[in-house]
């Protein structure tokens, strides 16, 4: 990092305060990550990431007062907020996975992770990336690509309706049609691509890969990176 760059600001809200304080530990050992604030409650996350503008949250899920994913929920919700939420939780359910995911977490991380998988979330968070294991990765597109391929319409008696909400996993329609490059950088994404593997991968520069991303999400209407891929599977452009 040089003495230019701000570093990373991140925002702890889990409801242990040892957890909260080995986080601290691990991220502000590193040069260009330092951590602004802490919540032990998902109100208080909500609070805080309005007060602090933190760039990356970390977001434990069952808390008391409000439960991570209605915290995560809120603060998405708010675009003076901006932050990129990663769950870090105990639990590896695949129902928080998706209401996550539906909630707006760009990433997601389980608690018996290294220091360095923590290290790295926050850094790819920070840049714009999705933070999805590639074994997470796979339950994801298996899920929504499943539910896109059944006929639509309401659940038989004893079958199950998908966690995310239909209007958020829905295939959308193109606003306008994806370039050739755009649809190459499309691909590498949902192998889980960082920027940089894309830029090295396709021979450009990283502000290039960025560039054709925005414009992706924005033909694809989709959220976020990760939202992208899905919707990217489900309507076969992968």
């Amino acid at each position: 990092m040089s003495q230019t760059d701000a570093p990373i600001r991140v925002l702890l809200v889990d409801d242990h305060a040892m957890l909260r304080a080995g986080f601290r530990t691990i991220l502000d050992t590193q040069p260009d990550i330092t951590v602004v604030g802490e919540a032990a409650t998902g109100a208080e996350a909500v609070a805080q990431a309005s007060a602090l503008r933190p760039d990356v949250i970390t977001m434990d899920v069952q808390m008391p007062d409000m439960d991570g994913i209605e915290a995560t929920r809120r603060i998405v919700a708010d675009p003076q907020i901006g932050a990129a939420i990663a769950i870090v939780t105990t639990f590896d359910r695949d129902d928080y996975l998706y209401q996550a995911l539906d909630a707006g977490a760009s990433g997601f991380l389980l608690k018996n992770a290294g220091a360095e998988d923590l290290i790295a979330a926050v850094r790819a968070l920070a840049a714009g990336d999705g933070m999805l294991a590639p074994e997470v990765t796979r339950r994801v597109l298996a899920r929504f690509t499943t539910a896109s391929s059944r006929a639509p319409g309401p659940a038989s008696a004893g079958e199950s309706t998908p966690t995310a909400a239909p209007s958020q996993v829905a295939p959308t329609v193109l606003l306008d049609p994806l370039t050739e490059r755009e649809a190459e950088v499309l691909v590498l994404l949902a192998d889980a691509r960082s920027n940089a593997e894309i830029a090295g991968a396709l021979f450009i520069g990283e502000a290039t890969v960025k560039t054709h991303v925005s414009r992706i999400l924005q033909k694809l209407g989709a959220r976020d990176r990760v939202q992208a891929v899905v919707l990217a599977h489900r309507m076969g452009l992968t």
